[in-house]
Order: C-alpha cells, then sequence, then structure tokens
C-alpha cells in the first residue's frame, strides 16, 4: 500500500512540476504552429496573391526543375532537398560548376521558412518570394539570368498553359512570376510536431524528459534568439560573449551590424551540420558551443544532452510531396550551358 501510494505521489509531483510548462514556454515566445487550416493560412498567406492548389502545384513543378539553373542540372531541390530535412548536408552549399559557397554558408532548410521574419542568413530578403529570386540568379548557385529563365519556360508549352489556367490568360509568364510561384509552394512547406500538440493544449504529447530539456532550453536562455512559431528566423547580434571556434572558416561577417539570421529548431535534427558555416555535426556540441558563444555560460554535457531531447520533439510530419512529371522542352528552350 506504501509503494502504491509513493507512486501516485511521485506522478502528481511530476505532473504538478511541469502543469505550468506550457505556459510559460509562451511566456518565452514560443509559439506553436495553428492546427487549423484557417488559422495557419491566417499566418503564411497573403491577400494579395492567395495560396491555391494550382499555385502550389506549379510552383512545385518549378521547385524540383532543373532547367531553372544554368546548367540544366540544378534545382531548389538540390540545396533545399525535402527528403534530407529540406537542406544538403553539406558544409557548405555547392552550385554551378561544382563551385562551393564562396563564403562558406551552409544551405538553411526551406521546411517552416515562411515563418521567417527575415531571408537568407544576413536577413537581406524580407519574404520568400523576394528570396526565390536570389539562388536562382546568383553565380555559386543556379547562375541563371532572369532572362534565360523567362526564356526557358515561355518556350515550354505546356508551363505556358498550365501559368494561364492558375492566373488567367493573360498573365506575364516573367521571372517575377515564376519565382514568387515557387514561393507559394514553399509556404506550404510546414511541419507540425508533437511539440506544438503540447502547446497547443496536448499536456501528454511530450513525455517527463522531454519536458524536462524543454524546461532547461528555457532556463538556460535559448528563448531569447529561438522564439516564435519557428524558433528562431529573426535576425540577432552573433559572438555576443565569446568568439565562435570556427569563425575563421569563410569569411561571412553578418549584416552591415554583425546580426545574422538565426537558424530555425524545427528539424533541427535532420540537418546537420550546423551553424552559418556547417562546421559543428553534433547537435549537442552545437547547444554547448552556443552557450558559451551567445549566452557566456558552460552547458554541461548532462543539460545538452536534456536540451537535445528536446529538440527532438520539433522533428515534424512532413506533407506528402509526390515528385512531378515535368513537362518536356522545346527546340526552342535554351539549351544547358556550363561556363
Amino acid at each position: 500500500m506504501k509503494i502504491i501510494t509513493t507512486i501516485a505521489l511521485s506522478a502528481i509531483c511530476a505532473t504538478s512540476m511541469f502543469a505550468s510548462l506550457s505556459n510559460e514556454a509562451k511566456k518565452a515566445g514560443l509559439k506553436a504552429i495553428p492546427e487549423s487550416q484557417y488559422e495557419l493560412y491566417k499566418v503564411i498567406d497573403d491577400p494579395k496573391d492567395p495560396i491555391t492548389n494550382k499555385k502550389v502545384e506549379l510552383g512545385k513543378k518549378l521547385y524540383f526543375d532543373p532547367r531553372m539553373s544554368k546548367s540544366g542540372l540544378i534545382s531548389c531541390n538540390t540545396c533545399h532537398n525535402l527528403a534530407l530535412g529540406g537542406a544538403d548536408g553539406v558544409g557548405a552549399a555547392i552550385g554551378h560548376g561544382w563551385t562551393a559557397n564562396p563564403h562558406h554558408l551552409n544551405s538553411p532548410t526551406v521546411y517552416n521558412s515562411v515563418f521567417y521574419k527575415s531571408q537568407f542568413w544576413d536577413g537581406r530578403s524580407p519574404h520568400l518570394a523576394d528570396q526565390a529570386q536570389g539562388p536562382v540568379q546568383a553565380g555559386p548557385e543556379m547562375a541563371a539570368p532572369p532572362k534565360l529563365v523567362e526564356e526557358r519556360i515561355n518556350s515550354i508549352p505546356e508551363y505556358v498553359a498550365e501559368f494561364k489556367n492558375t492566373y488567367g490568360s493573360d498573365v506575364k509568364i516573367d521571372f517575377e512570376k515564376i519565382t514568387s510561384t515557387i514561393a507559394i509552394f514553399e509556404k506550404t512547406l510546414v511541419t507540425p510536431s508533437k511539440f506544438d500538440d503540447y502547446l497547443n493544449g496536448d499536456e501528454n504529447a511530450l513525455n517527463k524528459e522531454e519536458k524536462e530539456g524543454l524546461q532547461t532550453f528555457i532556463d538556460k536562455g535559448c528563448t531569447s534568439c529561438h522564439n516564435g512559431i519557428a524558433l528562431g528566423g529573426t535576425m540577432q547580434p552573433f559572438e555576443v560573449t565569446a568568439k565562435y571556434k570556427f569563425a575563421h572558416i569563410g569569411d561571412f561577417k553578418g549584416d552591415e551590424n554583425g546580426m545574422v539570421k538565426t537558424p530555425t529548431l524545427r528539424n533541427i535534427t535532420e540537418t546537420a551540420p550546423y551553424y552559418h558555416n556547417g562546421q559543428i555535426w553534433s547537435l549537442a556540441e552545437a547547444v554547448k558551443e552556443m552557450g558559451s558563444t551567445q549566452l557566456g555560460i558552460k552547458i554541461t554535457d548532462s543539460d545538452a544532452n536534456k536540451i537535445v531531447t528536446f529538440l527532438k520533439t520539433l522533428k515534424g510530419e512532413k506533407p506528402a510531396i509526390v515528385y512531378p512529371q515535368l513537362p518536356e522542352s522545346t527546340l526552342k528552350t535554351p539549351k544547358p550551358a556550363f561556363d
């Protein structure tokens, strides 16, 4: 009887310990992905260019189409592979002519990027539609000038017909329309996890160890930068209390004020290597480095492992993606180029 009573009391204490944790998480700035599509679309949609099924399907084709690149070999999915957590799994992005990013920058995940306040590591783009134009044109990435992209897409009758069916017969199929359509597809790449279930009211969505990890995450101050729905995506100062130990790899210094976009922690277990220059492969090591670099504290192995236990709850359910069959080129379609 005493044993049963002791077990019951322990359970009550454990429940009481974490009873207000979800509220504490919300007060610390953490937000859940909305449960209903209606509430989600209020966050991710643009009434001036609303998400529709036709736009999403067309955007998906363009996202996977390597003809968006000068070589005809590189698609958006090359560096933001939807089967690899939305990233590429290498330290520095590889682009046109097998060129590594000249600043040794790592490809961030495209999943949940719609929730970012800023795009690119230096935050130079305010939203996905603007961001989508950058990599297509960049010499070390897809290296395709806007005119070439327009000529390629407009030379393919099936694409022209689909644009007209999606936007109307008078649509102008220019670079902005092409890339903004890609962005509309990217907006739908949202991955709700059991952490969202927890914040949305399911107290049993996280187990005791995961809740302890969340508590440690909050107590150590991680939410000062990793907050909001994305648990990241805002511009923050970097190397606040110490020098990043791999700062010598690449020449990236952030924006003009030394601010760096905080990466999302959603699906973080799938997106190694970590940091802007992709130099740390262990998530626990990345947590400890963040403690010294940003918070000025030593995070023990034990606490790092607790935080990693929580971070694993951010691995979300991916939307079902069927690889599209792309329309065929014509004799008018500009040929691949490798110079």
